[in-house]
């Protein structure tokens, strides 16, 4: 693991709410050094950088995901064209760019745009694109590494579009035998999809076995041609 200059406290020392710290910088090995400890940044525009380890900690398991008679309804049909890293940048906008119920503009600051694009071209980062008659209607982006996926934001145009994402990615880690996927905090849909809280503490341990093994670096495109 890269060695980042910045240090960050232990995630015990964390707010209530979180929060361990601000500012630093979105350099790939401080990025990498973050999720590694089980930290990642979150802030909006205007705002310094603030870095988060919430207490739970909201995962899904993969052989744990919840589908829907509805969803497997639609995947059946393979209505939809699956790829995984070929659109990258893309996702991430699309992400920035979706109005959610709650958030008045988004956390995905041109400065994380940016971040995260380098994580890409690192082999770090990686997306899940849903097409549609040719055009991108859904996606996920997230961070890789060892056995875990760090689940940064998701996006859909068509009903459905971003479950056919997360379930493309869930086939993928199971053949992978990756251990989790980190959805972060809470929220209503993803803990409908099987996502369940746990504690910080219990988070972090199964991270720390998850970095043992060798993290799956660089495109994961020719993975997902079969889907």
């Amino acid at each position: 693991m890269p060695d980042s200059k910045l240090f960050f406290p232990d995630p015990s020392q964390a707010d209530d709410d979180g929060l361990l710290g601000f500012g630093g910088n979105l350099e790939v090995d401080t990025l990498l050094q973050a999720y590694s400890k089980g930290i990642f940044p979150w802030y909006s525009h205007g705002e310094p950088i603030m870095w988060w380890s919430p207490e739970p900690r909201l995962v899904l398991f993969p052989e744990k995901m919840k589908v829907s008679k509805s969803l497997l309804q639609t995947i059946k049909k393979n209505k939809f064209t699956i790829f995984a890293d070929t659109h990258f940048s893309e996702v991430v906008r699309h992400c920035a760019g979706t109005k959610r119920a709650g958030q008045d503009g988004t956390w995905i600051t041109e400065e994380m745009y940016l971040a995260y694009i380098q994580l890409h071209k690192e082999g770090y980062a990686h997306s899940i694109e849903v097409f549609y008659k040719n055009q991108l209607v859904g996606g996920l982006y997230g961070v890789s590494l060892g056995k875990a996926f760090f689940g940064e934001s998701m996006f859909h145009h068509v009903a459905d579009a971003s479950k056919v994402a997360l379930w493309s990615l869930v086939q993928t880690l199971l053949k992978w035998n990756f251990n989790f996927i980190d959805a972060q905090v809470y929220t209503a849909h993803l803990v409908s999809l099987g996502a369940i809280e746990i504690p910080r503490n219990t988070f972090l341990k199964m991270l720390q076995s998850a970095l043992e093994h060798e993290t799956k670096k660089g495109s994961w495109a020719e993975a997902f041609t079969a889907l």
